[in-house]
């Protein structure tokens, strides 16, 4: 899995990083699967945490949040990425 994660606009700090590698561990079950995670954050009054996860097998997930506190946003974005991804195993799964 190859992960990208930038901020557009304000510079992370150590703890903001250490948090979003921290929420990526929740998917780490599907590591194998996924070939890109694309995580951009944006701060504009909220924070906005846009991700993209290309699979294996072609298929793209796609998943935003937004908050005004930073680790609200993250979590929000995980819990529906977290359910995307395991929509996207299961369907995979049941073709096999």
């Amino acid at each position: 899995m190859t992960t990208s994660i930038n901020a557009v606009g304000f510079d992370f700090e150590k703890d903001q990083l250490d948090l979003i590698n921290k929420k990526i561990e929740r998917i780490k079950y599907a590591e194998d699967l996924i070939i890109d995670f694309l995580l951009k954050v944006k701060e504009d009054k909220k924070f906005i945490f846009d991700c993209t996860v290309n699979f294996r097998w072609g298929a793209v997930a796609h998943v935003a949040a937004e908050d005004y506190d930073f680790a609200a946003a993250l979590n929000k974005m995980m819990d529906m990425l977290d359910q995307k991804v395991k929509k996207e195993k299961d369907k995979i799964q049941d073709k096999k």
